[in-house]
C-alpha cells in the first residue's frame, strides 16, 4: 500500500495541467471535498489539500499541444542519474532534470510506450502529505500494450519488482518498490493493446457509487463503469469535463 514515507521508486507527487483553471479547481473540489490554495511563488500551480495536507496539485497547462492529463511523480534520489536510465531503458526525456528553488528537482519523461511520468528529488517539499484514505491517492495502474516491455523498462530505471497475479483471461502485474515486501504493493500493471499508454491515478473514496454519480452531476462522464473485485473493493475510471481519466475506489477492509 501507498505511504508518505516516501521511498525510492515509489509515488510522491500527483499532478493535473489543466486547459481551464477555475473550471478543473470546481470540479474536483466539489467531487472530492478538496480544497485549493495557490502555492508560495508557483504562479497558477496550487495544491489541492484534504484536512488540510496536501493530496495532489494542478496548475495551467502551459505544454504546446499537449493534452490535459493526470501526471503521476516517482521519488528519486538523483533526477540526473534516473534521466540517464531512462534514456538507456529507450524511455524520453520530455523536460530535463531541473531546479524547483529549494524545494526539490523535477524531471518528465515518457516510457517507450509513450505513457508519461514524472520523478521528484525531494528538497523542502517531500512529498504528498497524505494517501491511502478517502480523498487521496491510493493506487496507480499502467495501461500498455507491452507489459513485459514495461516491466523491463520500469525495473531498469526504478528497481521495481513485479509479480504476475492471474485475473480471468487478464494477467495483472502487481509493483513493489525496492527492497519492499507484498505489503509495500503500490500500482499495477495492465497489458491493455489499443489503448492509449498512459498511467492511471486511483483515488480513495467513502462510496464508489455515490462518487461516480457525483462526478456526472459535476460535468464528468464514466469511462469503465464501477465493478467489484472480491478482497480488493469496488472501482470506476472516470473523466473529468476535459476528459482527462481518473479512477475512485473504496478498497475492502
Amino acid at each position: 500500500m501507498l505511504t508518505t514515507k516516501n521511498l525510492s521508486g515509489t509515488p510522491v507527487w500527483l499532478d493535473l495541467g489543466s486547459p481551464d483553471l477555475p473550471a478543473t479547481v470546481a470540479f474536483y473540489t466539489g467531487l472530492f471535498g478538496w480544497s485549493h490554495h495557490t502555492m508560495p511563488g508557483g504562479g497558477d500551480y496550487g495544491s489541492f489539500q484534504q484536512d488540510g495536507k496536501t493530496v495532489a496539485a494542478v496548475g495551467r497547462l502551459t505544454e504546446e499541444g499537449a493534452s490535459p492529463a493526470w501526471i503521476l511523480y516517482f521519488r528519486s534520489t538523483d533526477a540526473e542519474a534516473t534521466a540517464k536510465a531512462v534514456e538507456q531503458a529507450g524511455g524520453t526525456v520530455r523536460m530535463a532534470p531541473s531546479e524547483v528553488g529549494p524545494e526539490g528537482r523535477i524531471a518528465q519523461f515518457s516510457d517507450p510506450a509513450g505513457a508519461e511520468f514524472a520523478i521528484w528529488e525531494p528538497g523542502q517539499l517531500k512529498g504528498l502529505e497524505l494517501v491511502t484514505v478517502p480523498g487521496s491517492l491510493c493506487w496507480a495502474e499502467l495501461y500498455t500494450p507491452d507489459a513485459g516491455g514495461g516491466q523491463g523498462f520500469y525495473r531498469s530505471v526504478f528497481d521495481w519488482s513485479f509479480e504476475d497475479m492471474p485475473m480471468g483471461e487478464l494477467t495483472y502485474t502487481v509493483v513493489t518498490p525496492p527492497g519492499g515486501g507484498a505489503d509495500d504493493s503500490m500500482a499495477g500493471l495492465v497489458p491493455m493493446p489499443g489503448v492509449a499508454p498512459h498511467w492511471l491515478p486511483y483515488i480513495e473514496v467513502g462510496d464508489c457509487d455515490a462518487a461516480v454519480a457525483k462526478a456526472r452531476e459535476l460535468g464528468g462522464a464514466v469511462a469503465v463503469a464501477a465493478e467489484s473485485v472480491e478482497g480488493v473493493g469496488r472501482f470506476a475510471t472516470l473523466t473529468d469535463p476535459h476528459g482527462v481519466r481518473f479512477a475512485v475506489m473504496t478498497s475492502s477492509g
